[in-house]
């Protein structure tokens, strides 16, 4: 039969042709002993061997999302090398990241293939709404990105792939309850062949939840949360060389808030936020000369709408995020003795626009850019890889900016240590609401220039324990520093461009460690230092993060236990006075451990259950904004 580069047991799914990336922690096969995963996408935007791969970069697989029974992408993230997860109170509320000290809107989300970073909000994505449960791989890149992805890429990229269907057409459904009178609930059905798949989804939550202003402060009121999902996705594939496919993805929510006063911080009001999120994408494959010559052409869309309402429901604001992008890339492989050489080039065209309506102003402003991307790729006699990458954009707003991107990995001989170092420059346009946006405490600046980031990394990959434990266990090491130029940042009631450079630099330590069949211990640590060119400490930067996860599996595998331990150290935040002038306030250092188990009562039953912050420590990760204490979930999952 001849060469079919789209058949599912060759290739990654449909979306994953533009996401993937490195890896820092690698991810586990079901019996096998630790190894990285045989291909990331997202660090080349082409399919490329984990031991070629320059870039620091962490995976984590649905398999592992399961185990630990997270329902909030989220809360996986926080136990990734590098990355800060900032939530303002319970679930369902306002929810950022940041990537080795980086701006939440500095860091670009890809989810399977569509770009969800809202121009209505600060050209951020807010993973407050971001269910789990039909999530199949998430890789988390870090460091400038704009070479490959653009202006949102600064601090890195966060993929994620939802699951596809294959085998026969099978139905999985999951129901649970428990703490603040939460009821959550999934059903997907699935089917897949070498021609075809398919899979649709639904799952949803809701809960009483807790105060989003902290209850210690004086806040009683609980504020609830609502979230539907429903998101599905088909392949055809009429060809051997050919595929086309469909993804769509849509988000219902209702959060009940409360407000924020200069003094005081968040006090309970009353007020909720209603929302829809609408993602889509279509895309084609076609492949030529035996699968080295591929094409990809894909059209995506994105609107995400919010509406805010006071104590009596009444809307006071409305906010509305549209993005279209259409893009083609096309990848050529060639192989010559020793050499492989991979030559990719894309261009891409989007278009971006925000709509706010409220009593005090109105706003309908909309950006366009289009993209250039090049890259080379050349490996050497099996062992060393290096990528060079330029991207060009043209902008309707600000200077047209090029950017540069350069990495290299080497393994060596006989220890099986990987070498690798990456450097790459960056560009983040000011957001449409930095530069024109309107409240009664905030006005734009249309002067606002683009930041310019430049970063490097190097680290290491190790496999450890040749012998009686085989390869059970490796490590990892990066040293990362970062610079950023005209630092946006808000002083009085605008923004502006700060002089000089503002430095981030650290390292991050992984260890993955499987003593016994089916023990396995991941624990990973980040050093981080960031200051702004003032010298003065960036906020909502743990200058410490840790985290420790121990799955066991047994009695044949009917049986799983999880624990999971994650630690933030002291980091800082800006309190507000009355006329919002602001003041750096510290905020103590917290230790979360959360502990999950389940049992298969038969092939097609399983019983779960879990305890979230066992030891009901109480703590805030924004100023006045309060966390759930300990909450235990009982549940039944059904496979047919």
């Amino acid at each position: 039969m001849p060469h079919s580069p789209f058949r599912p047991s060759r290739t990654l799914p449909l979306a994953l042709a533009l996401s993937g990336a490195f890896l820092s922690l690698p991810a586990l096969a079901e019996d096998a002993p630790l190894a990285l995963p045989a291909l990331s996408v997202t660090a080349n935007r082409v399919p490329t061997p984990a031991a070629e791969t320059g870039s620091a970069l962490t995976v984590i697989t649905g398999e592992e999302l399961e185990r630990r029974q997270t329902r909030i992408l989220s809360d996986a993230l926080r136990e990734v090398p590098g990355v800060a997860v900032n939530r303002t109170g319970p679930m369902g509320a306002l929810t950022q990241i940041r990537i080795r000290g980086s701006e939440g809107n500095q860091t670009l989300v890809i989810v399977d293939g569509i770009e969800v970073n809202d121009p209505s909000s600060g050209s951020e994505y807010d993973f407050a709404n971001l269910l789990a449960g039909d999530v199949e791989r998430v890789e988390v890149l870090r460091g400038p990105q704009s070479a490959l992805y653009g202006s949102d890429a600064v601090g890195g990229v966060v993929s994620i792939v939802t699951k596809r269907g294959k085998g026969a057409p099978s139905v999985k459904a999951a129901v649970e309850g428990g703490s603040f009178g939460t009821l959550a609930g999934r059903a997907s059905l699935s089917a897949g062949n070498d021609r075809y798949d398919a899979a649709l989804s639904g799952q949803g939550v809701v809960g009483d939840g807790v105060s989003v202003a902290d209850k210690r402060r004086g806040n009683p009121e609980k504020d609830g949360y609502r979230n539907g999902t429903l998101a599905g996705n088909v392949a055809l594939r009429p060809t051997d060389n050919s595929e086309i496919g469909v993804v769509g993805r849509y988000t219902r929510f209702r959060t009940d808030g409360d407000d924020f006063v200069g003094g005081r911080g968040a006090v309970d009001s009353g007020t909720d936020t209603t929302g829809e999120q609408y993602f889509g994408r279509l895309q084609g494959k076609a492949a030529f000369l035996d699968g080295r010559w591929e094409h990809i052409v894909g059209l995506s869309h994105s609107r995400q709408d919010r509406d805010y309402r006071d104590a009596g429901k009444t809307v006071t604001s409305t906010y509305e995020g549209r993005k279209t992008k259409a893009d083609y890339q096309t990848n050529l492989t060639l192989n010559g003795g020793p050499a492989e050489h991979v030559l990719t080039a894309a261009v891409e065209r989007e278009d971006e626009k925000a709509v706010s309506k409220s009593s005090f102003a109105n706003f309908d402003r909309s950006i366009a850019s289009t993209g250039l991307v090049g890259q080379y790729k050349l490996g050497l006699f099996d062992r060393l890889t290096l990528t060079g990458s330029v991207r060009h954009d043209d902008n309707n707003l600000f200077r047209d900016a090029t950017t540069w991107r350069g990495a290299a990995a080497y393994v060596l001989d006989g220890t099986g240590t990987k070498l690798r170092a990456s450097y790459g420059t960056g560009v983040k346009n000011p957001t449409l609401f930095e530069l024109y946006g309107y409240t009664p405490t905030y006005a734009g600046n249309p002067n606002l220039k683009p930041e310019k980031a430049r970063g490097w990394d190097a680290g290491f990959d190790q496999p450890l324990g040749e012998g009686v434990w085989g390869k059970r266990a490796s490590v990892d090491a990066t040293y990362f520093n970062q610079r950023i130029r005209d630092l946006i940042t808000g002083i009085g009631r605008t923004s502006v461009n700060m002089p000089g450079e503002s430095r981030v630099r650290g390292i991050e330590l992984g260890l993955s460690v499987e003593p016994v069949d089916r023990l396995v211990l991941r624990g990973s640590y980040t050093l981080t230092d960031g200051v702004d060119s003032t010298g003065a400490e960036l906020v909502r930067r743990p200058k410490q993060l840790a985290s420790l996860n121990v799955n066991y599996r047994f009695l044949d595998d009917r049986a799983n236990a999880n624990l999971g331990v994650v630690h933030n150290g002291r980091t800082s935040d800006w309190a507000y006075d009355a006329v919002y002038n602001r003041q750096v306030v510290n905020l103590a250092p917290y230790t979360l451990v959360n502990l999950s188990g389940s049992y298969k009562l038969t092939e097609q039953v399983e019983a779960f259950g879990r305890v979230e912050n066992l030891f009901n420590r109480h703590y805030e990760e924004v100023w006045t904004y309060g966390a759930p204490g300990r909450a235990g979930y009982l549940g039944l999952r059904l496979s047919l």
